[in-house]
């Protein structure tokens, strides 16, 4: 059980630190200026990593595909060597230490307790920055890159260029609640990350996502908060509605298109058929009750995201191949967090709650800076990106990189949100 060990008073009407089975939240012992923030630390029982092994070790593995690729979904050979990995070398500890190594706090909004990392940077002129993760994710996503947002001079940027860091994690993934109830889609959460901002004392800020944080930091833009400077998104979802009809009628696509939107085009139809695991978690995601009692059907479950990744994780598992700065531990940091807040299910309902289009235009008029991964999913043509994105100020096509984009390729990412808010700072 969430142990709480706090001397912070509680705000009127706050709730009680989110029950998340095998872990202690510690607030540590100094006066708050807002009290309805409490701080957090992280420290997972010894019992819960030996039944986890225990778990992975007692797993009852299907036979193998009766295909040679993925087409059938995750291939046993990755499970088994991910089932090794995790049960005979894997340490949470490390990450544990990192994440502990920032301060994370929660608060509740809204009627939900949210975990949130919030690191200043030591330069007083730093902008003030949300990050939002997306799914399979959380802020681990995110760890690698909070050090050179934070301290640019220490990582070859100028001190003009640093940051105040904020990484929520969404409503019903890792540390932060679960819905009781339905309501929390990336439309709410937008509204929540404002508020969370302002309590923080952020008159003024940007946000950043990617995957659901791009929903996330699209609909802030949308809802245009007077808070709020400009986005950058590294999933944007761009599309005109004529091409999102055609697509979700499975028709020809529209005439005229460029060889470049016909390329996204093709992206977005190969997408729409290569998504299993997000049409169920969009269907009936309380069905997946394997998430919650096996973390070999978790971990197969987070790895089946998309084609690209997919193929680095295996060989980054099977074959000891470099993913980007993607390392086995990251992967399975992520999935172990899961897994020990058992969110598998509760991130999951993100995709029932969503009722609007995957592709959209947007008509977004506040500055916006956009970043494109060629191994990304689905790559928005910059004709298309600049009729959602009415004052697109920054647009760049990178030489490397995918969906996982901070994590995969942090010192890329950094920069590309250095140039792209560069200009918002004035």
């Amino acid at each position: 059980m969430l142990e709480t060990n706090s001397t912070a008073p509680a705000a009127a009407g706050s709730l009680a630190p989110p029950t998340i089975t095998s872990f202690k939240a510690v607030a540590e012992v100094k006066p708050l200026e807002n009290a309805a923030i409490r701080p957090f630390r992280v420290e997972v029982s010894e019992e819960a990593l030996t039944d986890l092994r225990q778990r992975i070790k007692a797993t009852r593995l299907p036979e193998k595909e009766t295909v040679a690729d993925f087409s059938q979904g995750v291939q046993l050979a990755l499970m088994q060597a991910v089932a090794r990995y995790w049960a005979t070398e894997y340490d949470w500890r490390k990450v544990e230490a990192k994440l502990n190594s920032y301060p994370q706090f929660i608060t509740e909004i809204d009627g939900l307790d949210i975990h949130f990392l919030h690191v200043r940077s030591k330069h007083e002129d730093a902008m003030p920055l949300i990050v939002t993760h997306g799914w399979p994710g959380s802020p681990i996503e995110q760890l690698k890159i909070i050090d050179p947002l934070t301290n640019p001079t220490a990582h070859g940027g100028s001190a003009s260029d640093a940051f105040h860091v904020v990484i929520p994690s969404m409503a019903g993934y890792g540390f932060s609640g679960k819905p009781t109830t339905p309501g929390w889609d990336p439309a709410r959460m937008a509204r929540a990350w404002v508020e969370l901002m302002k309590r923080l004392g952020y008159h003024r800020f940007a946000a950043q996502g990617g995957d659901w944080g791009g929903f996330v930091t699209n609909l802030m833009a949308q809802q245009e908060p007077p808070e709020l400077i400009g986005i950058h998104v590294n999933f944007s979802g761009a599309a005109p509605p004529e091409v999102s009809k055609a697509l979700q009628s499975g028709g020809p696509p529209p005439a005229g298109l460029s060889t470049e939107e016909r390329r996204a085009y093709d992206q977005m139809a190969f997408l729409y058929q290569h998504v299993p695991t997000q049409i169920m978690m969009a269907a009936h995601p309380q069905t997946l009750y394997g998430l919650a009692d096996s973390p070999i059907a978790l971990a197969a479950w987070m790895i089946d995201h998309d084609v690209a990744s997919y193929a680095h994780i295996v060989k980054l598992f099977i074959d000891g191949e470099p993913y980007g700065d993607l390392t086995r531990d990251d992967i399975l940091d992520n999935i172990t967090l899961s897994w020990l807040t058992n969110t598998g299910v509760s991130s999951a309902r993100l995709y029932v709650e969503y009722k609007g289009a995957f592709f959209n235009d947007y008509n977004i008029s506040v500055p916006t800076a956009v970043s494109v991964f060629p191994e990304e999913v689905y790559q928005a043509p910059r004709s298309w990106t600049e009729r959602s994105y009415r004052n697109l100020i920054h647009f760049n096509e990178l030489p490397k990189g995918g969906h996982f984009a901070a994590w995969e390729q942090p010192k890329l990412f950094t920069e590309e949100l250095r140039a792209g808010f560069r200009s918002m700072r004035n």
